[in-house]
């Protein structure tokens, strides 16, 4: 991997078999001399050939349907939400607007130029309304609400064939261009819209609205759903003039003009639920070689019979193009994102640990694969064919036995890694440090003292808590006690380090006050085990609070502090990690030292990126150094005010630890999230000093890693820790053709220190198909795992590149993939149709979502800090993290049934799902609210936060009271059930409708606009349709 700027996607630097276009440089995040190409340019050749369809998105409004809102609550039985005060909404179907705010017709961006940027796609999204002539652009207008829609997606969504649709579930207007043919005569110069931005003349078409629910369908209004013909599967409403020279299209004035309807277009919701109504509480079986598994989302047992679970790797696609012309011809990214030391359910198998002795595993010669099912016994049994490599090994003679009729070994079923995709060897001594056995690791804990921290109580509640959870230190599953040992050290302006030996009556203090040239001042007595010197510790940590009292030093280090921890452990000679409690930035003097440099006035100029990076170079050579000594650093800051997370937060990200962050930390409001993350980080499944080698079978190879993690060269992924929460992603390139009948096998090694001081091997194999068909690779793909893989590597570019660039990246990339998919895998169809395959139907709402981000997005309540952090977060997130993240969780309260403990159906997640009297819970893995409409139920209220009336319910609240009735009992239990999956503790908001907090609130209202910029979902939809128009013309 070329430590300079990086390519995500690979180079397309030959024209793309089969599209016909020039080649769009989409991938390049590295250099800026690759952005987007203008639109228009791109011409496309031959006719579209027929293969399976995707979703298709048919022009005009949908007929009555049966039901309504589909899943959505409380709304179901078609009582429409009541809406807030303020002006009214463009038509119905949009979501209403708050008076405060920007009004629905206000553009996100300031300029309507049509161009592929981001920044610049206001002025056409407002423009794209439904039309019935399939080119040029009405004005919007307050038309009559349509008729309820039908439900979206009412198929099961795997196995991954094309959507047949019900009638009208789903619907795009055709883009604001002449796309319908060559006879499209040209635009009339632009004219003022109500919205004050030019836009097309509105054209002359006569609109036949649908009729009302009852009637029958009108003359014109076809709607074919049972004899397709040569039509594609799947309901299509045409419009009389959808196409050229239709019979509408010379007729009266400018009709009212209908706005997209949000029920209309793919819901995530619908996709979740139906993956889960059809492989939810299974058993999934891992043997066959590259089938999709579950979503995510989806509860199920995993039963491994020869390739890893999908809790250890998803594939953004299961089936992997044959040659590298068709990888560029359809530019989804070929990645895997591997969880190494994912969480594992009670009711699976723990991973068996396979102990040869000293022989060691038994590996290929020449590519260094380890056994595994994808190798071939031969001649007896006395040699093995490589699966990765092809290189005919000899098999030891302690490892020899007989082959049966069908050339497998007689004891298949006995080894697990001949016959489980997943394992774990221990390691001989040629895997160690210096060729001898590691010791145990230890935990050092690390103390900001200075005045802010000890006067709001921090430090005092830090050693309380100390005293508990060092009862919980992690340890083996046989092992009592835990064989990790701990240190302490406190620090403001110098260091000062403890002697807690157990032959101690008091604890000693040593100062260090030389902080340019860090040393340890004393090796025996620093790290101890717990269990022995218990009562000189906890008499340390009652001594501590007291100690610092009277300080009155408020100036604080940072990197000599870690300096010291990794020293110290390098003294020791062990791995090990460093729990750092800080608060302020590092203005003391000592190398590492910082200034503000907080400065709003880069946002939105091509200087942004500096943001992002470190302020010095020192961070970065610190954090190389505690890699190359196994010393992990986690970090729990406490900022009242700019701390740069960019530079401080970069040693934690770089050395496989965590980064929590409790801005404006209160004692009585956050002390709780605070201890629960403290507590979850010492208690969770680490493996120390790992060292990650990922191979792969002939025909392609692992090319970019993304993650908390650091490479000295180009195969070796190397960690300080990694644990059960960190995800890396790696994107694999082809530089050979592959085949069909062998397929694509990948095999990730990591090697490790157990907490207990084991060296071990953790093995995960994964089998993937190929083909030849463009078609089976769409079918396959995981659009989660798609998300996870552009989101990180558009977090990775923005340290290099302007966020503009990246935005433009990433929507070209979209509607490649896409146009890709319209033109050479579905069947004939009119322009003005979008067609999505199935796999990816909720692509563009998770796009969006990703485009919106706060990281590629400023927004002025935003902070630099807090941006950086969220880059941080999602660098290191596995597929349901960064899920969950991008398309947060959206759960009616009001309609809970106390009887059942089982989570409501989630709502999609736009404000038009709100209703005043329902109370709706939201949760992102970060955050979490409760949003309580102003006319809720007293007795739900009073159920829920023990207050008679909306108006009493208090914003301050972090948590909610035990009451003993059913409603707060069932509520609760969902909201630990939520929590209990995710990494980081999630502090509750309780927001109250028509309240200044809400707008903090509706920014993950993701499917709506945004307030401060970014698009709507159906905005963008109808952007990304342009776009695919334009690449395909």
């Amino acid at each position: 991997m070329s430590q300079q700027g990086y390519v995500a996607t690979p180079p397309y630097s030959q024209s793309q078999s089969g599209m016909g276009l020039p080649p769009p440089q989409y991938g390049h995040y590295g250099d800026l001399s690759h952005g987007a190409p203008p639109p228009g340019v791109m011409k496309a050749s031959g006719p579209v050939g027929a293969a399976p369809p995707g979703v298709v998105l048919p022009q005009g409004p949908p007929p009555p349907g049966p039901h309504q809102f589909g899943q959505n609550g409380a709304h179901a039985q078609g009582h429409p939400p009541q809406r807030y005060p303020g002006p009214p909404p463009v038509n119905s179907a949009a979501a209403p607007s708050y008076s405060p705010y920007s009004s629905a017709t206000q553009s996100p961006y300031p300029s309507p130029v049509s161009t592929s940027s981001i920044s610049q796609l206001g002025g056409q999204l407002n423009a794209m309304h439904i039309n019935t002539s399939g080119s040029g652009v009405a004005p919007p207008s307050q038309g009559p609400p349509g008729p309820p829609p039908a439900p979206s997606f009412p198929g099961p969504p795997r196995p991954p064939q094309p959507s047949v649709l019900q009638p009208g579930s789903q619907v795009l207007p055709p883009p604001p261009t002449a796309l319908n043919g060559p006879g499209a005569p040209p635009l009339p110069p632009p004219v003022h819209r109500q919205d004050g931005l030019p836009g097309p003349a509105p054209p002359s078409a006569q609109f036949q609205p649908p009729p009302p629910p009852g009637q029958g369908l009108g003359p014109g209004y076809a709607l074919q759903q049972a004899n397709y013909g040569a039509q594609m599967p799947g309901a299509q409403l045409a419009y009389p003039g959808g196409f050229p020279g239709g019979p509408a299209q010379m007729a009266g004035p400018p009709p009212p003009q209908k706005k997209l309807d949000p029920d209309s277009v793919p819901s995530p919701i619908q996709v979740i639920e139906n993956d889960r109504a059809t492989r939810g509480g299974q058993v999934y079986v891992t043997s066959t070689r590259g089938q999709v598994p579950p979503l995510v989302t989806t509860d199920c047992v995993v039963q491994d019979q020869g390739n890893a679970s999908p809790r250890y790797i998803r594939c953004t696609t299961y089936c992997f193009p044959c040659t590298a012309d068709m990888a560029k011809q359809a530019q989804i990214p070929l990645a895997a994102v591997i969880t190494p030391f994912a969480t594992i359910p009670a009711n699976e198998t723990p991973l068996y640990v396979v102990n040869h002795g000293e022989s060691g595993p038994v590996r290929c010669n020449r590519c260094k694969a380890y056994m595994c099912p994808f190798m071939q016994f031969m001649e007896g049994g006395r040699r093995f064919q490589c699966g990765f490599c092809n290189c005919v090994n000899d098999v030891p003679p302690f490892y020899f036995q007989h082959l049966d009729h069908i050339g497998r070994r007689l004891d298949h079923y006995e080894r697990p890694e001949l016959s489980l995709g997943s394992y774990e060897y221990a390691a001989t001594l040629d895997y160690c440090r210096k060729n001898k056995p590691p010791n145990p690791p230890a935990f050092i804990f690390m103390i900001d003292v200075s005045y802010s921290n000890v006067k709001n109580g921090l430090v005092k509640l830090i050693c309380e808590e100390l005293k508990t959870v060092l009862e919980k230190l992690p340890k083996e599953e046989q092992e009592e006690p835990s064989a990790v040992r701990v240190g302490f050290i406190t620090y403001n302006k110098v260091l000062h380090f403890f002697n807690v030996k157990s032959t101690l009556a008091q604890p000693q203090m040593m100062v260090v006050t030389d902080v340019g040239e860090v040393f340890v001042p004393l090796l025996d007595g620093f790290l101890v085990n717990y269990q022995e010197s218990q009562s000189v510790i906890h008499n340390l940590l009652d001594q501590i609070p007291e100690m610092f009292a009277d300080s009155n030093e408020n100036e604080t280090v940072f990197a000599p502090v870690v300096q010291a921890g990794m020293e110290a452990l390098k003294a020791a000679d062990c791995p090990g990690k460093l729990f750092v409690f800080h608060s302020s930035l590092p203005t003391a003097e000592a190398p590492g030292k910082l200034k503000n440099r907080d400065d709003k006035k880069l946002i939105n100029t091509d200087k942004e990126k500096i943001l992002f990076q470190p302020q010095s170079n020192v961070y970065d050579s610190l954090a190389k150094d505690c890699v190359a000594h196994g010393c992990c650093v986690t970090l729990f800051l406490f900022p009242s005010q700019y701390v740069d997370v960019a530079s401080v937060g970069l040693v934690p990200l770089l050395t496989g630890g965590t980064l929590y962050k409790y801005s404006n930390f209160q004692m009585h409001l956050d002390s709780r999230q605070f201890l629960n993350d403290l507590r979850n980080d010492i208690e969770k499944k680490i493996g120390f000093d790992a060292i990650m080698r990922v191979r792969t079978s002939t025909g392609f190879r692992a090319t970019d890693f993304f993650g908390g993690i650091f490479m000295n060269n180009t195969t070796d992924v190397e960690m300080a820790a990694i644990d059960c929460d960190k995800a890396v992603t790696v994107e694999f390139k082809h530089d050979d053709k592959l085949g069909e009948d062998s397929g694509a096998l990948i095999q990730c090694a990591v090697l490790y220190t157990t907490v207990g001081g084991q060296r071990r091997l953790r093995i995960h194999n994964v089998g993937l198909n190929c083909s030849s068909q463009l078609a089976d690779l769409y079918k396959s793909c995981e659009t989660d795992a798609l998300i996870n893989f552009f989101a990180k590597s558009a977090f990775k570019a923005v340290l290099h590149q302007p966020l503009k660039v990246i935005r433009e990246i990433l929507v070209n990339q979209t509607a490649h993939v896409l146009a890709c998919y319209r033109k050479n895998c579905a069947g004939p169809s009119a322009a003005s149709q979008l067609i999505l395959p199935d796999s990816m139907k909720v692509l563009p709402v998770y796009m969006n979502s990703l485009l919106k981000n706060c990281v590629l997005l400023s927004r002025p309540e935003i902070s630099t800090d807090e941006r950086a952090y969220q880059r941080q977060l999602v660098m290191t997130m596995g597929v349901a993290d960064s899920q969950l993240f991008f398309y947060p969780q959206l759960l009616p309260i009001h309609t809970l049934d106390v009887k059942s403990t089982a989570v409501p159906a989630a709502l999609r997640c736009s404000e038009s799902r709100l209703s005043e009297e329902g109370i709706f819970l939201l949760a992102n893995g970060l955050h979490m609210f409760l949003w309580v409409g102003v006319s809720s139920p007293p007795e739900l209220i009073q159920g829920i936060f023990n207050v008679p009336s909306f108006a009493h319910v208090s914003t301050e609240m972090t948590f909610l009271p035990e009451l003993g009735n059913p409603y707060s009992q069932t509520l609760r239990t969902i909201m630990s059930f939520i929590q209990q999956q995710r990494p980081y503790s999630m502090k509750l908001v309780v927001v109250k409708q028509r309240e200044q907090p809400e707008l903090v609130f509706r920014q993950f209202l993701v499917e709506d606009k945004g307030l401060h910029g970014g698009s709507s979902y159906v905005d963008f939809l109808c952007c990304v349709h342009k776009e695919i128009c334009q690449l395909l013309n």
